[in-house]
């Protein structure tokens, strides 16, 4: 009986039942798509920088929302422009969970944004566009290619 019972342990720890977790939330590793100084280092260095906190009601990061990163041990602030999880449709996936630095005001840090980014990126931040608040059209001014 106690061999049983010690197999059936040994073979249940190979199962593994959570799902895949596939969506932007705290502590998910992000990539720097722009040419900003300290997204470049981060990125050389292999410390890329992780999501601490989501700027929306329900706590999962989508395309167009505001995160705040830990990157090189400061606190910036960033737009996810691609991810890797399940789209709505017309909206491209992308290989991995991409993401451009933004000040307080919503310019953004770099000069250049280098991979492609999803044209519906253009309707989503022009709603989030205030008169008073971030201006988030400088973002997608940078952008050279759409997809």
């Amino acid at each position: 009986m106690a061999l049983r019972n010690t197999m059936m342990n040994f073979s249940s720890r190979a199962i593994h039942t959570s799902a895949i977790c596939n969506q932007i939330i705290k502590l998910t590793r992000l990539r720097v798509v722009d040419n900003s100084d300290i997204g470049k280092q981060a990125m050389v260095e292999g410390k890329p920088p992780k999501c601490i906190h989501i700027y929306n009601k329900i706590g999962v990061g989508y395309i167009g929302d505001k995160v705040l990163v830990a990157i090189k041990g400061e606190k910036k602030k960033g737009i996810l422009v691609g991810l890797k999880q399940n789209q709505k449709t017309k909206v491209p996936k992308f290989d991995s969970n991409n993401i451009v630095l933004i000040d307080d005001s919503g310019t953004p840090l770099g000069t250049r944004i280098h991979v492609p980014i999803p044209h519906i990126l253009r309707t989503i931040l022009k709603n989030k566009t205030h008169a008073k608040g971030a201006d988030y059209t400088k973002l997608i001014a940078i952008a050279t290619r759409f997809v």
